[in-house]
């Protein structure tokens, strides 16, 4: 139902701050929507179409206010060989299925495997960005005359100290508007947003891909759509987490996947690349008072402005200029703590977080990154509760029974110290394992657990098992084999 007071809170809480914020975004996606088709290959407008397409649909149906999405380096990369051999038709089409795997994605709630991520994880994968936003700026400060560095400096000094004065306006865009002025006015020749390509003049079109609707056609178009949802959803719920602690606000991380989707099966109808949430756009909004849904819509609706209406100014300015606001962005996206905390943080910790920024930056795919980071924690987590694991024995006055206490986790990573915990050779009548404080996580553990009661019984000792907890006993129920006939044939195997 629709209520009011959702849309002042989501729309209308901060109008004029709002509205700043997304003519900044604006005025900074331009260059970077023209960089992505470059690097997908294809003209210009299919990234800006993109770029508006997504950032306006996505302030209506996403589930994270002030979060900026668009076409980016990431989903460009990765349909770069689709349209070398098929051509751009199919990678509308691929766009369209993307979006669809997106929204079916966001209805299995995959948004919950984020919590698999770790803190470390997704410092490494922000450290990464800043330095791959950094490096994107790299060829816009090689081979060029002096003038450009004079230039990137001066916006540099407007941004950082202009909030000294006063936050009435963003100071990104103050330095925009400056050095465009200063720029057109004196006749500076340095490079400048129209010499990127041709801005388009006319509104998105909507249209069918024109590919054979056939099985051989999906069979093409499904691995790099499937890809491209990853990625997208990978980058997207991270950048949300990110601003959800950029703005202490919390975000609906299914319905943003499922806003994704939507906004991706839309474009692909209108010509436009896929895309994903963007955070160093994000960074920008939020930096510059973006709070609430009105600065995406805005950085959409004022992008085609610009492009449709003020194109022939918008193509004046001097990319000096961006490359100062994306400098900006990169300095603000980096974490400087996290060098600092390398020091006092558990090694392990500094490790994946490393691993996370090397494996990103080395490849410049942010997916393989945050999976080399993922893994490493994974493998350091089991390393680190195997350890947790102790066991103590007793021996009865009369010498004929032992009790082995343990106690802590029993799972693949501890199965072999289990094993080892006990001396088979001993001779006893009777041997009391007691798991009252042990806890069975897999058929690993109970696989161990089967092995030392069968050796034990070879050696013609008697076992008992005491203890079990309720979850314990369901696994030892179902899965041990050491009561069942052909235990010992079966040990090799299980």
């Amino acid at each position: 139902m629709f209520e009011i007071s959702a849309l002042k809170r989501e729309w209308l809480s901060n109008p004029r701050r709002d509205i700043l914020a997304g003519i900044v975004v604006a005025l900074a996606l331009i260059p970077e929507a023209i960089g992505f088709s470059i690097i997908a290959g294809v003209d210009p407008r299919v990234g800006l179409y993109a770029s508006f397409s997504i950032a306006v649909i996505i302030s209506l149906v996403g589930g994270r206010a002030g979060m900026i999405s668009a076409a980016t380096a990431a989903i460009a990369v990765l349909v770069l060989p689709l349209i070398q051999q098929y051509g751009v038709e199919y990678l509308f089409a691929a766009t369209i299925l993307m979006g669809v795997i997106q929204v079916i994605a966001g209805f299995l709630r995959l948004h919950l495997l984020m919590q698999y991520v770790s803190r470390s994880v997704i410092t490494g994968f922000v450290n990464a960005l800043a330095i791959l936003i950094f490096i994107a700026q790299l060829p816009e400060l090689t081979g060029v005359p002096m003038l450009t560095y004079v230039l990137v400096a001066a916006g540099l000094a407007v941004i950082y100290l202009l909030p000294r004065l006063t936050k009435a306006v963003p100071s990104p865009l103050v330095a925009i508007v400056i050095l465009t002025a200063v720029v057109y006015y004196m006749g500076m020749d340095v490079r400048t947003v129209g010499d990127m390509g041709e801005l388009p003049s006319s509104l998105p079109s909507w249209l069918i891909p024109d590919v054979p609707f056939t099985l051989e056609t999906l069979q093409i178009i499904l691995p790099y759509s499937a890809t491209m949802a990853a990625v997208g959803l990978l980058e997207s719920m991270l950048t949300a987490q990110i601003v959800d602690d950029l703005t202490d606000t919390g975000s609906d991380k299914q319905q943003e996947m499922k806003g994704q989707g939507i906004a991706n099966f839309c474009t692909g109808f209108l010509g436009g690349m896929g895309g994903c949430a963007m955070i160093g756009q994000s960074v920008i909004n939020v930096k510059s008072g973006g709070e609430t849904r009105l600065s995406t819509f805005v950085s959409g609706v004022f992008l085609l402005f610009l492009l449709l209406v003020l194109g022939p100014l918008v193509a004046i300015i001097p990319m000096a200029s961006l490359v100062a606001v994306m400098i900006m962005v990169s300095i603000g996206t980096f974490s400087w703590r996290s060098i600092k905390d390398i020091r006092y943080n558990p090694w392990q910790s500094s490790v994946v977080m490393i691993v996370t920024v090397v494996v990103v930056v080395w490849t410049h795919d942010l997916a393989q990154g945050v999976l080399a980071g993922v893994i490493l924690s994974g493998l350091f987590f089991a390393s680190k509760v195997k350890r947790l694991f102790t066991v103590n024995t007793e021996l009865s006055a009369d010498g004929t029974t032992r009790t082995y206490r343990i106690e802590g986790q029993v799972f693949f990573a501890s199965s072999d110290r289990f094993v080892e915990a006990f001396d088979y050779k001993e001779v006893l009548d009777r041997v009391v394992i007691d798991v009252s404080r042990a806890h069975f996580w897999d058929i690993s553990a109970v696989g161990t657990l089967d092995k030392a009661i069968l050796k034990f019984r070879r050696e013609g000792t008697m076992v008992e098992v005491l203890g079990l907890n309720e979850e314990s006993a369901v696994m030892i129920e179902r899965y041990a084999i050491h009561d069942k006939p052909g235990a010992e044939a079966q040990l090799g195997g299980h």
